[in-house]
């Protein structure tokens, strides 16, 4: 005599098995989390391609265990699982993961959209493992929309006259180029909030003529605090074009890499 299970016990059994729909939603999060990871890796960001990659497929694993792992535990009204738990996890153990990449660097703040970006990847992946493909691909190309059209408008909108940007040139000292700066600055309308030098000891320069030997100069870096409705990278770029400045660097004083 045959006895067939109840319903219930055969749905569980069912869920407990590893099959092709779980297979295919590791492999939609692998493809999904590797096409963010590779945009970060072409503007060679800290975390590229391979980061990008396992955040999403061990944000997709998870969820996939916390649906299908523990099914042959459960028993009616006695052991109840809740699988969003997990993916609150998730965003609590991305969150950690994501401040590692975040740094500040003197005046300018570096890795907010990579650990953005990051963060957005663990969430795809974890749709992809829940079984809602059409949401991780719909947020997936979001992030493209967001990552490629979004710097384009807001390099259209209207410049604040009162934001202050942050140069920093560096130059050979004792030359008088400081001058020279403030009068380019002033010129191209930018008023000047603060000035800073600090010596960076002898470096080399380059080759010298006619003895074809490495010359060794006193080098110094200036910061300037600036605001203006003016372009602060043509002014870099102005800056850069004087004789004897050796690199110039501009970003917002709360800059964050694009």
């Amino acid at each position: 005599m045959v006895t067939i299970p109840p319903a219930h016990l055969l749905a569980a059994s069912s869920l407990n098995s590893e099959g092709w729909r779980q297979t295919g939603e590791l492999s939609l999060a692998l493809l999904l989390s590797a096409l963010i990871g590779l945009e970060r890796e072409i503007r060679q960001k800290s975390a590229g391609l391979r980061t990008h990659t396992l955040v999403g497929v061990g944000a997709a694993l998870f969820m996939l265990i916390s649906k299908y792992g523990f099914t042959d535990v459960l028993e009616p009204g006695r052991v109840v699982l809740d699988p969003s738990r997990v993916a609150a996890q998730i965003v609590t153990g991305v969150g950690f993961l994501g401040a590692g990449l975040i740094f500040v660097k003197r005046d300018s703040v570096r890795g907010l959209n990579t650990a953005a970006a990051v963060w957005v990847t663990a969430a795809i992946g974890a749709a992809a493992g829940a079984g809602l493909p059409i949401l991780a691909a719909m947020t997936t190309v979001l992030y493209f929309v967001v990552a490629m059209a979004f710097p384009q408008i807001t390099r259209r909108l209207p410049r604040s006259s009162t934001a202050v940007s942050v140069l920093r040139v560096r130059y050979p000292d004792g030359r008088g180029i400081l001058r020279h700066l403030l009068q380019v600055a002033t010129s191209r309308g930018f008023a000047i909030d603060e000035v800073s030098t600090e010596s960076l000891g002898y470096r080399q320069t380059g080759v010298s003529e006619p003895s074809g030997t490495s010359e060794q100069r006193p080098m110094v870096e200036v910061t300037l605090h600036v605001h203006g409705r003016a372009s602060v990278h043509e002014l870099a770029a102005a800056l850069s074009e004087l004789d004897e400045v050796d690199a110039v660097a501009a970003g917002d004083t709360n800059a964050i890499e694009e």
